[in-house]
């Protein structure tokens, strides 16, 4: 892996991790999900890798947030009981790059619909059986009531991971259009 992919790669993820501790942005709304897909259709040949990008930037994040809760700066502490499910979740989101072209918008923005889709319905479903988040019944209502309580965190996953998989994805093929230019030069 060359050097400036490497810094490519820590400037992306400590960007995403600083933009994710914004106060009062739009709820759901952050790169993390982008991060994941366009780590899986980069890096396909070292999926450790691939796989650990969602992951240190979440864990930056909410090393942050923790910090800041500590320190009386923010209502949101950075560590909860059972947060190393999302942690996997996110991980798992990395699969759906897997299966991206990185030059097919189709593909693209079919996993950035799939991606958080299936976060908001496993992560809702389990909120709802661990009997977190405001604690619904355990019943097919509750079960419905839980996944409208999600909507807006639904929402701004979506149009999250829409925007900045264009921004990443985009880059990306502009920064390689330019190498290709650069070397037949």
């Amino acid at each position: 892996m060359n050097k400036n992919l490497i810094f490519a790669l820590i400037l992306m993820i400590l960007a995403s991790a600083l933009y994710r501790i914004i106060p009062n942005r739009t709820l759901g709304f952050a790169p993390q999900m982008a991060i994941a897909i366009f780590a899986g259709s980069l890096l396909v040949n070292n999926k450790k890798l691939a796989f650990l990008l969602p992951l240190i930037s979440m864990l930056v994040s909410d090393t942050l947030y923790q910090l800041f809760y500590l320190n009386g700066m923010s209502t949101i502490p950075g560590f909860y009981h059972g947060q190393w499910m999302n942690y996997v979740l996110f991980m798992s989101l990395t699969c759906f790059g897997f299966f991206v072209k990185t030059k097919n918008i189709f593909s693209i923005a079919a996993a950035s619909i799939a991606a958080p889709t299936s976060f908001f319905i496993v992560s809702n479903f389990m909120v709802w059986i661990g009997g977190g988040g405001l604690h619904r019944p355990k019943t097919v209502a509750g079960l419905m009531q839980c996944f409208a309580d999600g909507i807006p965190f639904y929402q701004g996953s979506l149009m999250a991971t829409a925007i900045f998989s264009a921004i990443l994805f985009g880059s990306f093929a502009l920064f390689s259009t330019n190498a290709t230019s650069k070397n037949l030069a």
